[in-house]
C-alpha cells in the first residue's frame, strides 16, 4: 500500500510540501483553519479541509490515525504546535514531523514525542553557507549535530585514483557512498572505481572528519 501523508499548516512551508507531494503525484491530506488557504491548496492535495488541529474530535473525524507521516507546520503560534503534535502521537500516528520556530520549541517538541524536528530557514541558510564558502563543495545535508552527508568535486588531487589508493575512510574516518560521472551515479562503489577530476563524491561521515577531508584530502 502507498503511504498516505498530511500537512497541518498551508503556511509558505505547509504549502510548499503539499505541492511538491502533489508534483510527486502522491497522496496528501492539506488541513488548516484558514478557509483562504484550503481552497489555494485543494488543487495540489487529495483532500484538504478546514478544521482547528487543536481539537481531537476532528483530527478523529478527518482519519488522521490512518496517516502514515503527518507534517506540522502551523506558523508561529508555538502552543498549537505542540498541543497539535501531542495529540498526534496520542492518537497512535505513526510518523510526526513538525517545523520547529525555535530552540526552545524544539526542546519541547522532542520531550512530547515529535519523530522528527525541522528547521527549515536554518537547514537552508547552513547549506548555502557551506556551499559559498567551499569551492569544492557542491551541497551539504545534516543529518545531526555531528553526522552528515556531503557532495564534493574531486580535484587533480585524487584523479585517476582508486578508492582502494586513496583509503579515504581508513585516514579520514568518512565513506564515499556514491559517485557521480556527469548524469551517472554509481551507488556503494567498489575498491577499484577510478575517481576523475570532477567527478562528484557522495560522502557520508563526521563533520569533523569532512572538513579534514575537504581540506587536505581532495
Amino acid at each position: 500500500m502507498r503511504k498516505q501523508f498530511a500537512v497541518l499548516g498551508l503556511g509558505h512551508f505547509g504549502g510548499s510540501l503539499v505541492k511538491e507531494f502533489y508534483e510527486m503525484g502522491v497522496e496528501v491530506l492539506a488541513v488548516d483553519k484558514d478557509e483562504e488557504k484550503v481552497n489555494t491548496y485543494a488543487q495540489f492535495s487529495t483532500h484538504a479541509v478546514l478544521a482547528n488541529t487543536m481539537d481531537e474530535n476532528i483530527l478523529k473525524q478527518i482519519g488522521i490515525k490512518n496517516v502514515d507521516h503527518v507534517f506540522v507546520s502551523l506558523g508561529e503560534n508555538i502552543e498549537s504546535s505542540i498541543l497539535t503534535t501531542l495529540l498526534l502521537k496520542e492518537l497512535g500516528v505513526k510518523q510526526v514531523w513538525v517545523k520547529a520556530i525555535n530552540t526552545y520549541h524544539q526542546k519541547v517538541l522532542e520531550k512530547i514525542g515529535a519523530d522528527r524536528v525541522i528547521h527549515p530557514e536554518r537547514d537552508m541558510a547552513k547549506r548555502i553557507a557551506h556551499h559559498i564558502v567551499s569551492e569544492k563543495l557542491v551541497d551539504y545535508i545534516e543529518l545531526s549535530k555531528e553526522y552528515s552527508i556531503v557532495e564534493i568535486i574531486a580535484s587533480d588531487k585524487i584523479h585517476n585514483k582508486t578508492l582502494e589508493e586513496l583509503s579515504i575512510s581508513h585516514k579520514f574516518g568518512c565513506n564515499i557512498v556514491g559517485i557521480q560521472t556527469n548524469e551517472e551515479i554509481k551507488i556503494s562503489p567498489k575498491p577499484d572505481e577510478i575517481i576523475n577530476k570532477g567527478d562528484i563524491l557522495i560522502m557520508i561521515g563526521k563533520n569533523t572528519d569532512l572538513t579534514r577531508f575537504e581540506e587536505i584530502g581532495v
